[in-house]
């Protein structure tokens, strides 16, 4: 899968590991891509019956875009919001039971792939939070109203409008995961539910997995082509608000929005 993705089965288990650990396994378009083919290949292979998502090290899951990528023009012209959605379809159509396995930072855009995930098993240090807001990166429809079907509206709300930070065991909850365990413990124990999945019949499963995904396809579906930001700001990216967000984070200080408000 090349360098920005690991992937590896192992009894059954496919894993696909975000292998970019010095940058918090912050994702660019090349690991999307590279993602996106890894959930094809476990989803085509019919000696897998489950897969985790997770990160490299012990820091973070995932911190979600790169800003570096996104200063230089990741988001511009809506392909990182394609990408994204792309990847979910992959996750999707797989049909098989995903596990996030968190082991650290699970922000931004990584936390968007965590609620995505069938399941989630979180280390007791990982930290959830959104940050789109914080650093001018605007992510819209389904990819966020469906955190509202995770966790509730208000809640919801809190955590893209307010970006805080939140611990495991408030993630726990809120439910935004189904267990917390300590670091060394993290391994044995998505491996245990691994081995429960794997017990179960795979058709059952797929019908379970294809049932949950229809659940929302009226959200989807309602808000898949409509264009929010466009509708909103169409020169967001080049009135200079995106640029200071990028920018401030980047040069570690508060940015200043009061220009756009």
């Amino acid at each position: 899968m090349g360098e920005h993705i690991l992937y590896m089965v192992d009894r059954s288990v496919a894993t696909i590991t975000i292998n970019r650990p010095r940058a918090y396994n912050a994702f660019n378009s090349e690991t999307l891509s590279k993602m996106t083919e890894a959930f094809h290949a476990a989803g085509g292979d019919r000696n897998v019956g489950v897969i985790v998502l997770t990160g490299a090290g012990d820091k973070a899951f995932c911190a979600g875009g790169d800003v570096n990528w996104e200063k230089e023009g990741g988001l511009v012209d809506g392909q990182a919001e394609h990408e994204m959605k792309v990847l979910y379809e992959s996750m999707r159509a797989t049909l098989k039971p995903v596990i996030a396995r968190i082991n650290g930072y699970c922000i931004g855009g990584g936390h968007h792939l965590a609620y995505f995930c069938d399941l989630s098993i979180a280390a007791d240090h990982a930290i959830f939070g959104q940050n789109g807001p914080r650093v001018a990166s605007p992510a819209q429809g389904w990819l966020v109203s469906y955190l509202v079907r995770v966790v509730g509206a208000k809640r919801a709300r809190e955590m893209w409008m307010l970006c805080r930070r939140y611990p495991a065991a408030k993630a726990l909850e809120w439910g935004l995961v189904n267990a917390v365990v300590s670091p060394e413990e993290l391994d044995a124990e998505v491996r245990k539910w691994c081995d429960e999945i794997l017990a179960l019949s795979p058709t059952a499963l797929k019908v379970l997995k294809r049932s949950f995904d229809e659940e929302y396809s009226s959200l989807r579906e309602a808000q898949d082509n409509h264009d929010f930001l466009d509708e909103i700001n169409p020169d967001f990216y080049k009135d200079g608000e995106q640029q200071e967000g990028a920018a401030a984070f980047l040069e570690k200080r508060i940015p200043d929005f009061s220009r756009w408000r």
